[in-house]
């Protein structure tokens, strides 16, 4: 790979960006674009100034979600362009007309855009649709197949499209994922924990039915034929009393848990103003 590094002086004082361009494989002659930060950074802090980077290449951004976090309102980041490291007036001027657009139609009384469809791929229907011919002849019959109607297509194994995503704080740290339990076992290629934890979380999302998994063996040996796809790529199990006994109560400890939280927080709050009154009385 060739790397190039240039200053950014869209950015502040010190900024960087790198070209990194592939020299091999399908996408040779493809280039990936990554911006660093200063060597050393250091953060005000109303006691004392607190170092927070180390790091003498800087901190290394891959994109401009991440760019803009970690800015915050030091910069106003809509007309940048990522690629080009280049402030772009045109961008801007979408940007406001589209922010226009969107308040406008909030004012009318229109919803916000809440779309959670999951990444599955929408194509074309390739099955035969039932057509209805009228005639005057008597002898004509009418066929309609409702259930082939009501059909569409799903992409096999669109779950695999989620591995690798991982979610992090505001500060960036990834958070630690959840553990199954050992009787949820993975169906299909590449069947991890991860991309199990996915499918089962994104079909109790989408589905109101009942999850159960696979239940047919023959999806075991062959997925790609039998798979059934309004399930999660697990294979069937059952949720026992016991378990929905353990799962109760660690709703109930995470709900007092979360009880006593708020609690500390509101007589912290409590405790400070009363003492800013008496600051301000003796004062």
């Amino acid at each position: 790979m060739e790397k190039k590094r240039s200053d950014c002086p869209a950015l502040p004082p010190g900024w960087r960006k790198e070209k990194v361009i592939r020299k091999s494989g399908l996408s040779a002659g493809k280039s990936d674009v990554y911006y660093y930060s200063p060597p050393t950074l250091w953060k005000r802090n109303p006691k004392k100034e607190k170092k927070i980077s180390n790091d003498p290449s800087g901190k290394k951004f891959r994109s401009k979600p991440q760019l803009s976090r970690y800015l915050g309102n030091e910069v106003d980041l809509g007309c940048f362009d990522f690629r080009t490291g280049k402030m772009l007036p045109g961008k801007m001027q979408k940007n406001k007309q589209r922010l226009r657009h969107d308040l406008l139609g909030l004012a009318k009384g229109g919803k916000p855009d809440l779309n959670t469809a999951l990444p599955i791929r929408q194509t074309a229907s390739i099955f035969k649709q039932p057509v209805t011919k009228v005639t005057s002849h008597p002898s004509n019959k009418v066929k309609a197949d409702l259930q082939r109607a009501s059909e569409q297509p799903r992409q096999l194994f669109w779950e695999r499209r989620l591995k690798g995503l991982q979610s992090s704080d505001v500060s960036e740290e990834v958070l630690r994922t959840m553990s199954l339990p050992k009787g949820l076992q993975g169906v299909g290629p590449d069947s991890s924990d991860d991309t199990l934890l996915s499918a089962i979380a994104s079909a109790l999302h989408m589905s109101s039915a009942p999850i159960t998994g696979q239940t047919t063996v023959a999806a075991e040996k062959n997925p790609a034929i039998w798979l059934n796809t309004s399930q999660p790529l697990c294979k069937s199990f059952t949720v026992t009393d016991e378990q929905i006994r353990e799962q109760e109560l660690k709703v109930h400890q995470a709900r007092r848990s979360l009880e006593d939280a708020l609690m500390a927080d509101g007589l912290a709050r409590a405790a400070e103003n009363t003492r800013e009154l008496l600051e301000g009385k003796t004062a």
